[in-house]
């Protein structure tokens, strides 16, 4: 799969098959996440790796909207430094779950972002340092719902290319 179709094609994959992802597939996922660029090469981010059942379910109640972390084989916890401090830190860790996910869209393995709220329990299940924050993490697993794999783009699902572009001036 080239890249124009993984960006066309990724779907947001919420409901996960009960199948661990095999090593050399996580490993993948993570390198892309690492491999992503960063403002001025920081890379500042750390992972968490999390495969343990309990822990997941532990996590997804750190946000409304973050259940799916539940069902995942896998999910990755973006570390930053202190996200207030500059703008680049969390679009550095936007890139680096972008990344994440089209690698993992490549390989067969769907995804979707959540955003935590719940900043020191998170912190508690995952033994993190109070140096680093966490807000956003992803899930990844085997869609329980094959299709979605496939599926063709939702009509009216994206505002064309002339209702977002400007060009040279709005």
């Amino acid at each position: 799969m080239n890249v124009s179709d993984a960006i066309r094609l990724k779907r947001a994959v919420r409901k996960f098959k009960d199948t661990p992802l095999p090593d050399d597939v996580v490993h993948a996922i993570l390198n892309a996440g690492r491999r992503s660029q960063s403002s001025k090469n920081t890379q500042a981010w750390k992972f968490i790796a999390i495969r343990d059942k309990e822990s997941l379910k532990e996590l997804s109640t750190c946000g409304e909207w973050a259940g799916h972390l539940a069902g995942a084989a896998l999910a990755v916890a973006i570390l930053t430094p202190d996200p207030t401090e500059k703008f680049q830190i969390m679009f550095d860790a936007g890139q680096a779950a972008a990344f994440m996910q089209l690698a993992a869209w490549e390989l067969g393995v769907g995804s979707v972002p959540a955003s935590l709220y719940e900043f020191e329990k998170s912190r508690a299940i995952l033994g993190f340092p109070p140096e680093w924050h966490l807000r956003i993490a992803l899930s990844f697993g085997y869609a329980l719902e094959e299709e979605l794999l496939s599926a063709p783009p939702k009509k009216g699902g994206r505002a064309a290319l002339d209702e977002v572009v400007h060009w040279d001036k709005w």
